[in-house]
């Protein structure tokens, strides 16, 4: 069955994971997917990720980070939806729990965190946010 939302679907297979204690998530592979687990990795929310070539598209596989046994990511929310596109200018970029957790924008430089749309004073389209 075709799913709409491959974002969203990276996402919530992530979310499951982390409830399920599950050590590693694998996903279908795209750029944005790759995008997304760089910044995760940098941000220290997920060990590693590698990909998988698989003859078809390719899988992209997560190795998630737990601290005493719960997952370091405890939220993360899809804010920009196939159906309701969300943009922001930097001005208004959202800061995720003061700081502490990463809101990820797509803009015209490219896919980065909130602070980095910040430093390079430019807006754009908030993927979602991890806590």
């Amino acid at each position: 069955m075709p799913v709409t939302d491959q974002i969203g679907d990276f996402l919530t297979r992530i979310r499951n994971a982390g409830s399920a204690g599950l050590s590693h998530v694998e996903a279908p592979k795209s750029k944005i997917k790759i995008h997304i687990a760089e910044i995760l990795v940098n941000q220290g929310f997920i060990d590693s990720f590698e990909l998988v070539e698989d003859g078809v598209q390719g899988k992209i596989k997560l190795k998630l980070r737990y601290y005493n046994k719960k997952p370091v990511i405890r939220e993360v929310k899809r804010v920009s939806k196939p159906g309701r596109r969300v943009y922001f200018p930097v001005e208004l970029l959202p800061k995720v729990h003061n700081g502490l957790g990463v809101a990820i924008i797509s803009t015209s430089k490219g896919i980065m965190t909130d602070k980095q749309a910040r430093n390079y004073n430019v807006g754009g389209e908030v993927i979602c946010t991890i806590w």
